[in-house]
């Protein structure tokens, strides 16, 4: 930390206590009101707004905005999630998770998914009309989605959420998925995107809540500002979330540098601003930069945040108004301040056709467009394209013929398909057990239990639950609360869990569900908190042991009368609470759950794996592993603990001991090992590169990613994913985790040597690149220039290359070694070449001095279009001069 960022960080933290006891003054109206003549929404809005009261005024603030009766409006939840598929009452589809997605190194892949995902959220909000149940998570016309954080260390628990760890890449996927999401027309988006969060937000998830981030000025314009620049300026996304951590002393939501200076100064945004969840609460209870809940809303408020996401609404909304009356009252806040948020907030409503009367606005979407096919078969191709193949020493792709055994924890599990953000309401999982069982067929392959494991627990299939007259599925019973909620939820006592609830004997809504989970938001009856028992039993078709439990929070499970979990205690995403039990095949066992928010989940596994394995892997030519980690290990600030994961990161970059002990056994067979990777993050993958004859890295693949692995396996589809993140062999190649500061980070500034570089991937096929040609714009090289090359498929199969350009600027200062500026994926069939041109822009050849300025600069450039980095992949490479320098705004 240099002496410059120490005094910054007490300046501001000067600030914070003046703002706590100066009165607001006067200041002049801004954009909103300024623009209200010419935007119809906004006036509109203004219009709208005029015509409240203070008293409902004020909830419009919370995430949960109730309904307005008197004025026609509706109640409406800002909280919608659709990181890599809607979230909602019915089956969706779940595309890749985002760090799959971003290995496609393909931009319109990406827009087209995100297109598919809001056609969806567009889709489950007229649901909600239809059912009575807006206000409700998960059916509003806006998104918190995209995360464009730099993934700048592999041990954060998130990074599977954002587009990796180059600012370039993520910048571009980024801009892709806001446009795909809001549609053609951001004035009158489909559906309002949110990239997140602003900003220098990547872990360590523990100390997310009172984080102090000091960063320089170099790493914040050259890392963590650009993704955001583009959705903004480029994709022109309607919202941004604020993140929870401090930057130099100022809170995230309450931050000058970011809101004022960047956002809405140098960017220009005149969209609203959400804050994470608490993150306004953690202004004063965590951060300390506030001494009191008013004037912690009062200085979000005043930097520029226009809606607050405050977790207690997950039960009730009583009483958290309340600060922003305290503040007002305080002259912390005016009214005209609160008037500005929900014009903003308003428009926004307008814009995207919740509220009626904007022209153009768009139209409904009905709900047979949810889990629409072609949108399934958008999820096969994008994993399929996600996929990366790292080694292949002849072993793939597999024959007909071929007898497979599939061995490790995640060779049928399907849960780790979907990654985090999502829900088991999602079209039917292929395991890649199934994807090999489909493509080679079922007499070909041969799975092998593994033993108990961190990795355990998929949803409980219908096809093995009965109810209790004989039909597939469970009989669920839904029960309202006696009392109202906020007797249980008054301000003061939100400790107080569901389970305190005194609920109606008798239930409000019964039917049957194919499992145990939370399909009730097409119930009109059925109010937000309820209480849920599913009866029936579960019928194996197998005989063996089983894991079986419950995962979410909130409820418990009984099996034949036996407590098997009780989660009333445990955090929504814990590991789930599993019980070992011996079923027999075709018998019936009595099971009882309830609660809500959770999942009946199992696991079949092996009382002696390793002698199992060996007599599989006698009559097997080929011995599939699947391993990884899931999302309930790699997680979002979790309370798990266990070997190698603390919260939600990970501590180390090793597989699971019992993996590692695993392929240790497979490979004293004397079969060749095609390695299956599924994680969000990178692994240390040295035992792979040195004993496995084939690599694949997987990701966590979304519904279908199970037959995408078994294509590209089979040869049905040719890989052609590459690695968005730099593969490590140990947490001791980098600096701290706490530490932002980019040097030794990423590709881009480790000097180390890699397991796999940023960028790498192989094909089935074989490409090569002609010489390039550099022609730069009238101006000179600095005011822009185009590289072209002749790109070829040598192969004797069709395939994509992702053709990469990298440049490396004129030695100064903090420079990065080497930094992608360009990339293309392109088809070809055997024998056919075709010309790949990149245009540059000041700003895609500019870098950034130590004090952050950017600039062209004056001096010798080298640029190479390859297949990966410079030196590890086919390519050509040329040098260019910029006679002079040339600054470039913020």
């Amino acid at each position: 930390m240099t002496m410059a960022i120490t005094m910054r960080a007490a300046g501001l933290a000067t600030a914070g206590l003046a703002l706590a006891l100066t009165p607001v003054l006067a200041r002049e109206p801004e954009a909103p009101q300024r623009q209200a003549q010419t935007d119809p929404a906004l006036r509109m809005a203004s219009a709208l707004v005029a015509r409240m009261t203070l008293a409902e005024k004020l909830p419009q603030l919370l995430n949960v905005a109730p309904a307005i009766p008197r004025l026609d409006v509706p109640a409406y939840n800002w909280w919608t999630e659709s990181l890599h598929g809607a979230l909602g009452a019915r089956n969706t589809t779940n595309f890749p998770e985002p760090i799959g997605l971003a290995a496609s190194f393909d931009a319109p892949l990406v827009h087209d998914v995100a297109g598919a995902i809001g056609t969806e959220v567009r889709a489950l909000h007229t649901l909600a009309r239809q059912t009575g149940r807006v206000g409700h998570i998960g059916t509003g016309l806006d998104t918190w989605s995209p995360n464009i954080n730099i993934f700048r260390d592999p041990r954060w628990g998130r990074g599977q959420e954002t587009y990796g760890e180059d600012p370039f890449l993520t910048a571009t996927m980024g801009v892709a998925f806001v446009r795909g999401m809001q549609g053609p027309n951001p004035d009158r988006p489909q559906v309002i995107a949110t990239p997140k969060h602003f900003a220098v937000h990547s872990g360590p998830e523990g100390t997310r809540h009172e984080a102090n981030v000091f960063i320089s000025a170099h790493d914040l314009e050259d890392t963590y500002l650009p993704a955001f620049r583009a959705a903004i300026v480029e994709g022109r996304a309607g919202s941004v979330m604020c993140a929870y951590n401090r930057i130099d002393g100022q809170p995230a939501c309450a931050s000058d540098l970011l809101l004022k200076e960047h956002l809405r100064g140098a960017w220009g945004f005149s969209g609203y601003v959400v804050s994470d969840c608490d993150a306004v609460k953690d202004i004063a209870d965590n951060h300390k930069y506030a001494p009191d809940g008013a004037t912690a809303v009062a200085a979000a408020m005043r930097a520029g945040v226009d809606s607050e996401c405050n977790n207690a609404t997950l039960g009730d909304t009583a009483g958290l108004e309340d600060r922003y009356s305290e503040a007002l009252r305080r002259n912390l806040i005016t009214e005209g301040d609160i008037d500005r948020t929900l014009v903003r907030l308003f428009a926004a409503r307008y814009r995207n056709g919740d509220l009626p009367g904007l022209a153009g606005a768009p139209a409904a979407v009905p709900v047979s467009a949810i889990a629409a096919p072609a949108h399934r078969a958008l999820a096969l191709a994008a994993a399929e394209r996600s996929m990366v193949l790292l080694k292949n020493d002849g072993a793939l792709p597999l024959r007909a013929g071929t007898k497979v055994a599939v061995i490790g924890p995640l060779g049928d599990a399907t849960r780790v398909l979907r990654g985090n953000y999502s829900s088991g309401l999602s079209g039917p999982p292929v395991s890649v057990l199934d994807g090999l069982r489909a493509t080679l067929g079922a007499s070909q392959v041969t799975l092998v239990p593994f033993g108990e494991s961190l990795t355990d627990g998929d949803r409980v299939p219908t096809a093995v639950l009965q109810t209790p007259d004989g039909k597939p599925g469970l009989l669920a019973r839904y029960y309202n609360p006696a009392t109202p909620l906020p007797a249980f939820y008054a301000p003061g006592t939100r400790e107080k869990t569901v389970a305190a609830v005194k609920y109606q004997t008798e239930p409000v809504a019964t039917r049957i569900e194919p499992d145990v989970g939370d399909r009730n938001l097409d119930l009109a009856r059925v109010a937000d908190v309820h209480r849920t028992i599913w009866t029936g039993f579960l019928v194996p078709a197998d005989t063996g042991s089983y894991r079986v439990g419950l995962s979410g929070a909130g409820g418990t499970l009984e099996l034949d009368g036996r407590v098997l979990s009780d989660r009333r205690k445990a955090r929504w995403n814990d590991l789930a609470g599993m019980t070992t039990v011996k079923l027999t095949a075709g018998r019936r066992y009595a099971i009882k759950a309830e609660g809500s928010g959770i999942d009946l989940v199992w696991k079949r596994v092996s009382d002696a794996p390793a002698a199992e394995l060996k007599r599989a892997a006698a009559e097997a030519d080929v011995l599939v592993a699947v391993v990884g980690l899931t999302s309930d290990l790699e997680a979002e600030e979790t309370g798990v603990t266990v070997p190698g994961f603390a919260g939600g990161d990970k501590t180390t970059l090793d597989l699971p001991a019992d993996q590692l002990a695993m392929l240790d056994q497979a490979r004293a067979t004397g079969k060749p090992i095609v390695l299956v990777a599924m994680n969000g993050s990178p692994i240390n993958l040295a035992w792979a590169k040195a004993n496995a004859a084939a690599v694949l890295e997987a990701w966590y693949p979304g519904e279908t990613g199970g037959l995408a692995a078994a294509n590209i396996l089979t040869g049905r589809t040719n890989p052609s994913g590459r690695l968005p993140l730099t593969f490590y062999r140990s947490v001791a190649d980098l600096p701290p985790f706490g530490d932002y500061a980019m040097t030794g980070r990423t590709y881009r500034y480790f000097t180390g040597t890699p397991v796999y570089p940023f960028g790498y991937g192989l094909s089935y096929t074989h490409f090569t690149y002609g010489p390039l040609t550099v022609t730069p714009a009238r101006g000179g090289a600095e005011a822009g220039l185009r590289v072209t090359t002749r790109l070829t498929n040598t192969g004797d199969r069709a395939g994509e290359d992702v053709a990469q350009l990298y440049l490396t600027f004129p030695d100064r200062p903090g420079m990065p070694r080497v930094a992608l500026r360009g990339f293309q994926r392109v088809a070809l069939r055997p024998g056919e070449a075709r010309t790949v041109a990149f245009d540059l822009s000041p700003r895609d050849l500019s870098s950034v001095a130590t004090d952050g300025a950017r600039s062209v600069a004056a001096g010798s450039y080298r640029v190479t279009v390859g297949g990966g980095q410079p030196g590890t992949a086919p390519g050509s490479t040329a040098i260019f001069t910029a006679r002079q320098s040339q600054e470039l705004p913020k």
